[in-house]
């Protein structure tokens, strides 16, 4: 099974209250078990898909269980499909996952999020768009090229500066996708 670095399992961050939230280690337990599940159940379905990533969003009686797939070319709807399936019969036959998620199966798209260091090293070169927890000289917003990533952080070039950012200060962060106005137009008439 490989899913990448591993299954994670994120803080939240209440925008009003400045509060963040740890996740449990029961929480970051069932994310691992959902992830390795998952992972399984895509190789089992077919070879070319890999799980990008798993998020579980909501709170209360149904939870949604957001599952990305990627594969070398990118996925269409006949793979996302065959995926559901799988998913969906493995769900099936564990109660505990049927009855506390609804599924939700996608690409991660053109503005993919970035969460793991796998995600980031793989980003490397590209536009992304960054929201810090605290505000770093005066902002939490940075738009620019991902220029580095390890296992500790990233580096952003954004108008002229090189920033280290660290994943822990990381709230949100995705690549960006920078439309021509051609392209706009060609997806307006699609």
């Amino acid at each position: 099974m490989d899913v990448g670095s591993g299954a994670h399992v994120f803080c939240c961050q209440d925008e009003v209250a400045g509060k963040r939230w740890e996740v449990t280690a029961a929480m970051a337990d069932q994310a691992h078990r959902i992830s390795g599940l998952v992972a399984d159940v895509l190789a089992g379905a077919d070879p070319a898909l890999s799980l990008y990533d798993t998020e579980i969003t909501g709170t209360g009686g149904t939870a949604t269980l957001r599952v990305l797939v990627d594969r070398e070319g990118g996925v269409d709807l006949d793979a996302l499909t065959d995926a559901t399936r799988a998913l969906e019969a493995a769900f099936a036959e564990d109660v505990d996952l049927r009855s506390r998620y609804a599924l939700e199966v996608s690409s991660p798209g053109l503005e993919r999020p970035l969460r793991t260091p796998g995600h980031f090293r793989a980003a490397v070169g590209s536009a992304v768009s960054v929201k810090t927890f605290a505000p770093l000289d005066g902002t939490r917003r940075f738009d620019g090229t991902l220029a580095g990533a390890d296992d500790d952080g990233c580096t952003l070039e954004t108008e002229g500066t090189t920033r280290h950012l660290a994943y822990d200060a990381i709230a949100k962060a995705q690549t960006t996708f920078e439309w021509e106005s051609g392209d706009k137009q060609k997806a307006a008439r699609s």
